[in-house]
């Protein structure tokens, strides 16, 4: 058992770190967005297509959009917050319990 104990401990931590790292670049896309970006620059394309297939999805369910500001951004950071806050410490603390 002590593999997968081992195994959910590496994994809560490769989520922590990348849902951190997605955090970022949400921020990071959303602070370039109110600027008027070059489309073409691969930073800004990156950007673009690492955040937007999520957003236009939130964009849909949500329709959060209040006198031309965009709030799907922040409605995906909370959601990042929290799967930070109950997932991973959830599988560190079941990754405990199997030692």
């Amino acid at each position: 058992m002590f593999v997968l104990s081992n195994f959910l401990a590496a994994l809560a931590s490769v989520v922590d770190v990348a849902l951190t790292l997605y955090m970022w670049v949400l921020i990071v896309a959303a602070l370039v967005s109110w600027v008027n970006p070059d489309p073409y620059n691969p930073v800004v394309r990156f950007l673009y297509g690492a955040t937007e297939p999520l957003l236009a999805r939130v964009r849909r369910a949500l329709r959060l959009q209040f006198g031309g500001v965009d709030l799907s951004p922040m409605v995906v950071i909370l959601a990042i917050i929290f799967l930070r806050s109950f997932l991973v410490p959830t599988l560190q603390q079941l990754a405990l319990q199997l030692r």
